[in-house]
């Protein structure tokens, strides 16, 4: 079964859906680990970009030599460049500088609740960008959803620091990381209708992660860790996220349209939220349930129409 056949049957696309958002899930106690592990605390912003910047390179890696394994070709394809450069400065220099640092300064629960928020963000620039996508009445429904869940977040932090601080640094950088990352899969899909998936992720990696080392290590040196097995294992991990992650995701958006997979991504708070209080030991308190159900019940409503529109075509396909 060719990539195209498996990644527009419904079995395919659910598969590649929950496989990456999984991944993606997994992200935020690993990377909490991985900042114990090497001790990298929430003033350390530049070893932060450093430890991104192997992250990314070592995803570039990965992509590459499964390119070879495959016998896809690694030569540079005429007229790349632009999107290439565009799109690692968004999705991976931009994206994870925030989401790095906000992770420093925010709990692994709390990231991945506004995780959530991608797919708002990705429906808005849609609206804003796309003349044929403006807001329906299930989409501004959807949007209020998650509005209302990001301020259920806010209320304990809120009643026990003051209202002034019931959104910190730590959150607001997590939002700007979440905004890149919806910005990031509008250009993706341009990109993968054009060129190779793994072509198009391997390479904004390696270019994303390179600019992120030579930012971090221009003040914290190329080699400021203590590198113990477990964090090497850590390291090894993150980069598997990046990179099978968003090959998956990018495959089943080059074959389908953007609101037949942006439902699926609900699913990465959901992952995220479980595999932090099973891995961090983080409480979940009633106000990240209510917190998470609010702003996944949006991003269901943000794309009932279109999930069930393509639900009718895969079985008149069959």
């Amino acid at each position: 079964m060719n990539a195209k056949r498996f990644f527009t049957h419904p079995a395919g696309i659910a598969a590649g859906s929950v496989g990456s958002t999984m991944l993606w899930g997994s992200a935020y106690p690993t990377l909490k680990r991985s900042y114990e592990e090497l001790g990298i605390d929430g003033s350390d912003w530049f070893e932060q970009f450093l430890f991104a910047g192997y992250r990314f390179t070592l995803a570039g890696l990965l992509i590459f030599l499964f390119m070879i394994v495959i016998k896809e070709p690694l030569r540079y394809r005429s007229g790349s460049m632009g999107m290439i450069v565009r799109l690692g400065f968004v999705q991976t220099v931009l994206q994870y500088v925030f989401f790095y640092t906000g992770m420093a300064h925010s709990s692994g629960v709390f990231g991945a609740v506004i995780a959530g928020t991608i797919s708002f963000f990705s429906i808005i620039l849609a609206h804003m960008t796309d003349p044929s996508d403006r807001l329906t009445r299930h989409k501004s429904v959807g949007l209020l959803f998650g509005l209302v869940g990001l301020l259920l977040l806010a209320i304990p932090k809120g009643v026990e620091e003051g209202w002034s601080s019931a959104f910190g640094q730590g959150e607001l950088l997590l939002l700007a990381s979440a905004f890149c990352a919806g910005l990031g899969n509008m250009l993706s899909k341009r990109a993968v209708s054009k060129l190779p998936v793994t072509y198009v992720n391997g390479y904004q990696m390696l270019l994303g992660g390179a600019v992120l080392i030579a930012i971090g290590g221009s003040v914290a040196g190329l080699s400021p860790f203590h590198w113990t097995p477990a964090a090497i294992w850590l390291l090894l991990y993150a980069a598997v996220i990046s990179s099978a992650g968003f090959v998956l995701w990018n495959y089943v958006m080059k074959y389908n349209s953007v609101g037949s997979t942006a439902s699926f991504l609900f699913l990465t708070p959901v992952f995220g939220v479980i595999l932090s209080s099973l891995f961090l030991n983080e409480t979940i308190g009633i106000a990240v349930i209510a917190s998470l159900t609010s702003v996944s019940a949006g991003i269901v409503l943000v794309n009932r129409k279109l999930a069930k529109k393509v639900a009718v075509h895969s079985a008149a396909a069959r």
